[in-house]
């Protein structure tokens, strides 16, 4: 993060201070997550996109690869100011081959438009793993481990001016803690000096209407941290 946007972001008390790591709260800046195992992790990290698009079609890195219809690699700007990343693809992105294309996708679109940005201009979408997990459950562990590379990459190429993580299985892979979402929303974290801000999965938002004006609240912090970063 370059010395204006620090400064910035110290005099409004702002500053990307914490560091979770297994439970435990730092007073220093988040770093990249340890490195995975995932085969051939350094060419990965020096792909092109359409070499990393390649990679991840072909990826057999983990058994979900057994029960995938497609990969699911990520949509919108290449060049994106926003990156919003969610835990992993449902059904319905499985069959498309497009993240956040359901009802959950629905209101995202309608979260992204109350910001006044659009999916396919300045934002970017992408998730956790890109293959869907049976049932929509939870990745497991070793899932995201060897699907970490592409994220990594990912991030590496937009080279976002913010992070937006949707959901606890987001935000706790990206700053590699076991937090509770309450706990962490409403702060501004790190991720390799980008800031980055947690919010709820717009598919549990389907189901808790109750917490739509957290998100709001969440969004808007987004959005004014922005603001503030692109003066």
């Amino acid at each position: 993060m370059n010395s204006r946007r620090k400064e910035i972001l110290n005099e409004l008390g702002l500053s990307p201070q914490w560091r979770i790591k297994s439970g435990n709260i730092e007073n220093t800046e988040q770093t990249l997550p340890p490195e995975s195992n995932a085969p051939n992790q350094s060419q990965v990290l020096d792909m092109n996109w359409q070499q990393l698009k390649h990679e991840v079609i072909h990826c057999t890195a983990c058994d979900l690869c057994q029960s995938r219809t497609q990969t699911v690699f990520g949509s919108g700007d290449e060049n994106a100011d926003w990156l919003y990343v969610g835990e992993g693809p449902g059904a319905r992105e499985d069959a498309i081959g497009e993240p956040f294309v359901g009802p959950a996708g629905k209101l995202l679109d309608n979260m992204l438009t109350a910001l006044g940005l659009q999916r396919d201009h300045q934002v970017y979408i992408a998730n956790i793993v890109k293959c869907r997990p049976p049932n929509n459950r939870n990745p497991e562990p070793i899932e995201v481990k060897q699907c970490q590379p592409y994220l990594v990459r990912q991030i590496e190429l937009i080279k976002p001016k913010i992070i937006v993580a949707l959901g606890k299985v987001a935000a706790q892979s990206l700053l590699g803690c076991n937090e509770n979402i309450s706990s962490m929303r409403g702060k501004l974290y790190t991720y390799s000096e980008i800031p980055l801000i947690v919010t709820y999965h717009p598919a549990y938002l389907l189901r808790s209407l109750q917490h739509k004006a957290k998100t709001w609240e969440d969004l808007c912090f987004a959005k004014a941290t922005m603001q503030l970063l692109s003066e």
